[in-house]
């Protein structure tokens, strides 16, 4: 991050000048980062940007003569850099939001306006841009040559009474999906916490179900945790795991926010250790901050597995580097080797294998 006079360098991009003065209003309000230039459209923001060479760009994408997503794809491809997308609520934006995650923005938030205070739209996009600023950008490569085939399956091995916890924030809708390609169908009950907002959980769930090949869907309480489905906690809900006759369901909850997180992923991992206890394989990936730590480290005390993802493929390196200082990680692995590891711990004779200290 190239820094000037210690602030962050933000651009606005949008074609509302009601939200570009309400975007930089707050941010303004920040005294380590400022706002150094506007834009109403993209032809207007790559001028400014190769001019003033801002840290993090804010982008709309709705706009005139250029969508935003049209615009992102260029810019990842000639000028790689942090953007966050500013979106509005409507199903089609969801989607396409998504798809601007996939194609190398790293953050998406709610567009100004809906139903939430200045206080939390603050906090929420300071963070952002914070995260933002310090994470690792590069030019998107296509999945087509980098995805292996899901790993073959293997149904008299798996440990079917197994769960596997996942958790992830900044830069983890495609590292969660990435890990979940290459997990074979008949792979145990999974549970994810991904921070995002509410309105995008639904979409996301059924961008990861058209990717995977077992059942990937938003939970919904009293939903049973079984091998073949993976199940996303909803926006602004925590999801725990409990028990019952024959297997784990999940409920799905309001509670005060942990580590500023509805859902959090502490509150999920906690669940399972309570829960699963041993019986159970933790993986956290990219994200910043500190969720997941604390309760990776509760899941490795219950006799559970733990991964996580490593610095060097991370977007943020952030709640896995928090993980690992509080020893609560007994495997820090690149993504790529996530998904042999989880399929290793999850085979029959695995939980034999003598924990590393």
């Amino acid at each position: 991050m190239s820094v000037q006079n210690g602030k962050i360098k933000v651009m606005v991009v949008d074609d509302s000048a009601i939200v570009r003065k309400i975007l930089s209003d707050t941010i303004a309000m920040e005294s380590d980062m400022e706002v150094v230039a506007t834009a109403p459209d993209p032809y207007v923001a790559r001028d400014k940007i190769l001019a003033l060479k801002p840290d993090v760009i804010t982008l709309d994408i709705e706009m005139p003569r250029m969508d935003g997503l049209t615009f992102l794809k260029k810019l990842m491809k000639f000028h790689p850099m942090p953007v966050i997308i500013i979106s509005s609520l409507t199903k089609a934006s969801c989607e396409i939001s998504l798809e601007a995650l996939a194609s190398g923005a790293v953050e998406v938030m709610e567009k100004p306006g809906g139903p939430y205070s200045i206080g939390e739209l603050r906090e929420g996009l300071a963070q952002k841009l914070r995260a933002a600023a310090g994470a690792r950008v590069s030019a998107p490569v296509s999945k087509q040559f980098i995805v292996a085939p899901p790993l073959p399956q293997a149904p008299t091995m798996m440990q079917n009474d197994m769960v596997i916890a996942i958790g992830a924030s900044t830069g983890g809708t495609e590292a969660i999906r990435d890990v979940l390609m290459q997990l074979p169908a008949n792979i145990p009950g999974i549970v994810i916490t991904q921070h995002i907002p509410k309105q995008f959980s639904t979409s996301f769930a059924r961008r990861l179900d058209a990717s995977c090949p077992f059942e990937v869907k938003e939970a919904e309480d009293g939903d049973e945790v079984r091998p073949g489905r993976a199940l996303v906690a909803p926006g602004d809900f925590h999801m725990v795991l409990r028990a019952r006759a024959g297997g784990y369901f999940v409920q799905v909850q309001d509670g005060p926010k942990i580590c500023y997180q509805r859902p959090a992923v502490d509150v999920m991992f906690a669940s399972v250790a309570n829960t699963a206890k041993s019986r159970a394989v933790g993986v956290l990936l990219t994200g910043m901050g500190a969720d997941g730590a604390q309760g990776m480290l509760s899941m490795r005390n219950a006799g559970a597995r733990t991964i996580a993802q490593n610095e060097q493929t991370c977007v943020v390196y952030g709640m896995p580097r928090e993980a690992a200082r509080l020893n609560a990680v007994e495997q820090v692995l690149p993504l790529q080797g996530i998904p042999a590891a989880i399929v290793k711990l999850v085979t029959k004779g695995a939980q034999a294998i003598k924990r590393s200290a």
